[in-house]
């Protein structure tokens, strides 16, 4: 739990970043965007999941209640 925490203070730091330097808010928010998805990542490992296959789970789910 310590590296989601280290991963979300990091993000937190980029979106702080991006208020104050107007110039990069762009990189900065691109940063941001890039330690939310480490965060992400770091859930997904934490619970031995693969997003990749949970997503493809949904999409198959949700089609067939169109069906």
């Amino acid at each position: 739990m310590d590296k989601l925490a280290e991963i979300r203070s990091q993000e937190l730091i980029c979106l702080e970043r991006a208020l104050s330097d107007t110039d990069r808010r762009a990189f900065w928010l691109m940063k941001a965007e890039e330690w939310a998805q480490r965060a992400l990542d770091e859930i997904t490992s934490q619970f031995g999941g693969d997003r990749s296959t949970d997503t493809e789970a949904q999409t198959r789910s949700s089609g067939s209640h169109h069906a």
